[in-house]
């Protein structure tokens, strides 16, 4: 198989290490992130269902939209690591992603993510509508320039990040109806309220690596974890009401309100726990909760729609 000889250093001393086609292809594979870009598509996929009529759903313009969506993500989770490689080097969750590691180059990363952004917003505004790259345009901005640049500032960072981490709903509902409604403000009031119980339980588990990067998350800034926890429950305790919404606005059905309620409190009883425990072990359940709980209400949201 190829191989490449890679100037890893970027100092200039010269450090040479040989790697694979196949191994540079898996280094460029772990800058998109692929388990958040699945997550950030599956929840625009359930924007574009629930805003297509039923038994009208349009399988050319939902493939565009979505293949569009994955580029997106991809780019911006690549920017991401190449502004941050730095930070991502001083914190032990993270020192082994491509850049920290030097599996791949600074530029090699600045290059890949920005093309692939490029790429994702020509492909939505040609082959989906303007609207929805326009959104596009807004979680590039949201989240590379004020989310990322804020992590070292303030711990306010994780409300800042919510608005363009909620926006993938919304693109998907653009990318069917060509307009934002109430119902879309709906899918994204939800994904909003529940990043706060996501960040907030990685962000207790790696609390001290945040702290030695000079991420100021909020258990960095307040480490006995009184707020934190408080935080987590309020949101939770938030959340619920507004996951119950679809069904009352006609969006879902009377199976997604007692799913979503059944959801909604396992997803309480797992947040205050945490609050309580304030273990890292806690945390991690709690973390666990989260990536299962957002897939299955829009899994039935869709279904019982």
């Amino acid at each position: 198989m190829k191989e490449f000889a890679i100037d890893l250093n970027d100092s200039g001393v010269a450090e040479i290490e040989r790697q694979t086609v196949r191994e540079r292809m898996s280094a460029y594979l772990e800058l998109t992130k692929p388990r958040i870009t699945f997550l950030i598509v599956l929840t625009s996929a359930a924007g574009f269902c629930l805003a297509s009529a039923r038994g009208s759903l349009n399988y050319l313009v939902f493939s565009n939209a979505m293949i569009g969506i994955a580029l997106l993500s991809s780019g911006i989770a690549t920017l991401n690591q190449y502004i941050e490689r730095d930070l991502d080097l001083l914190m032990r969750r993270t020192a082994d992603r491509p850049l920290p590691s030097r599996r791949l180059l600074p530029w090699e990363a600045l290059f890949f993510g920005t093309a692939l952004t490029i790429v994702a917003e020509i492909y939505l505004a040609v082959l989906v509508n303007p609207l929805t790259a326009v959104l596009g345009l807004t979680v590039i901005a949201g989240y590379l320039f004020a989310y990322t640049p804020l992590k070292t500032r303030t711990s306010l960072s994780t409300m800042v990040g919510a608005f363009p981490g909620a926006v993938p709903p919304l693109i998907g509902w653009t990318a069917a109806r060509g307009e934002i409604t109430l119902e879309a403000w709906v899918l994204f009031a939800i994904l909003f309220l529940w990043q706060f119980p996501h960040f907030l339980a990685i962000a207790w588990m790696y609390r001290e690596d945040y702290g030695r990067a000079g991420i100021l998350m909020l258990p960095v800034v307040e480490p006995e974890g009184r707020v934190t926890g408080q935080q987590i429950v309020v949101y939770t305790i938030m959340l619920l009401p507004v996951s119950l919404l679809p069904a009352y606005i006609g969006l879902s059905g009377r199976i997604y309100l007692y799913g979503a309620a059944i959801l909604g409190l396992l997803f309480l009883f797992s947040s205050i726990r945490a609050a309580i425990s304030k273990s890292r072990q806690s945390a991690r359940q709690l973390l666990l909760a989260s990536v299962i709980y957002l897939p299955l209400l829009f899994i039935l949201m869709v279904l019982n729609r």
